[in-house]
């Protein structure tokens, strides 16, 4: 299998993609296509004392920067790393796509240069966020600001095919984010999408209020982009706003680092289970080949982590289930 990865997208890169890339192929035996200049990849390589054995290298001379506009990727720079990386997906040079780049872009890019599945009017963000007794999806997560009430039961769909082929949870419980549990609550979409829900084959358990998502309320919770961004960044910023106040409660004097030593096992299950890189990266879902987008500050391990998602997407072969299972789009009136 062979995974092609943009070696300039994210804060961090090249030097903590090119680590990533490495471990991915040190543990996993997968080939990598790394996209980007080739001599600056070499000579950060070199540099870092990074092994670039199963790593191959395919030219792009500009980076797409998060100040870029999303169509920058299709027009002003079709030949920055990202581009270059969709382009040879695209082209079967590769089984799946990493990206921590610019997030509008991979969206624009993907679209149009893959295509969605067939009935699919627009892919969805899907990240895996962490919950009380263990994690859950959220789609979408802000590639659609604007959606249609078909476009979230397909997101459902989708987010249940994803969380029992790749998580293993059988007939995952799917909720809709709302401002109550009440059927009648919400905007006009969310009534309408709670019915589409109601009425389909899922196993839909209601709505979801932001208080419970935390709490195993579902397995995988739908919204429209612009809520699902929120409840994303919000879920992040508390993370780590809670690790940073558990680090200061427990840095504050000799007696509370005593206590943070009886305590550490829990301290480390805690950050485990709030990090980011161990989930790796965000599939874009519905779209006709695997995309991912890691998050824009991914290290070496969010990278390698992203790697084993993308195989595993390749190998359970979600896309044909998206195709077989997920109800076609109404025509737009």
């Amino acid at each position: 299998m062979k995974i092609i990865m943009d070696g300039f997208g994210g804060d961090k890169a090249p030097a903590e993609v090119l680590e990533g890339a490495h471990l991915a192929v040190k543990e996993y035996g997968v080939e990598i296509l790394l996209t980007g200049e080739r001599d600056k990849l070499r000579d950060v390589a070199y540099e870092k004392s990074i092994p670039l054995d199963g790593i191959e290298i395919l030219e792009a001379n500009s980076v797409l920067t998060m100040d870029d506009a999303p169509t920058d990727v299709l027009r002003g720079k079709r030949d920055c790393s990202m581009a270059v990386g969709l382009r040879a997906l695209a082209d079967g040079q590769g089984d799946a796509f990493v990206s921590a780049g610019n997030t509008g872009a991979l969206v624009v890019g993907s679209r149009s240069m893959l295509g969605c599945v067939n009935g699919l009017r627009r892919p969805a963000l899907a990240p895996i966020l962490p919950g009380a007794n263990g994690c859950f999806m959220l789609l979408d997560g802000g590639a659609n600001v604007e959606c249609r009430p078909d476009m979230l039961l397909q997101f459902g769909h989708m987010g249940a095919i994803y969380m029992e082929k790749i998580i293993g949870i059988q007939s995952p419980r799917v909720g809709l984010a709302n401002i109550g549990s009440e059927e009648h609550k919400g905007t006009p979409l969310a009534q309408a999408a709670y019915t589409l829900l109601k009425d389909s084959s899922l196993r839909f358990v209601g709505n979801v209020e932001g208080r419970d998502i935390p709490f195993d309320a579902c397995d995988v919770l739908v919204a429209d982009g612009f809520t699902g961004n929120i409840i994303l960044k919000l879920i992040e910023g508390m993370g780590l706003f809670m690790g940073q106040t558990i680090k200061d409660m427990f840095t504050r004097n000799v007696l509370s680092m005593g206590a943070a030593m009886v305590v550490k096992p829990a301290l480390t299950a805690f950050r485990k289970k709030m990090d980011y890189s161990e989930y790796g990266g965000a599939p874009l879902m519905g779209l006709k080949k695997p995309v991912f987008k890691a998050h824009g500050s991914s290290n070496a391990r969010a990278f390698q982590n992203a790697v084993r998602q993308a195989m595993a997407f390749v190998k359970e072969d979600v896309i044909r289930e998206i195709e077989n299972s997920a109800p076609a789009a109404k025509p737009v009136s």
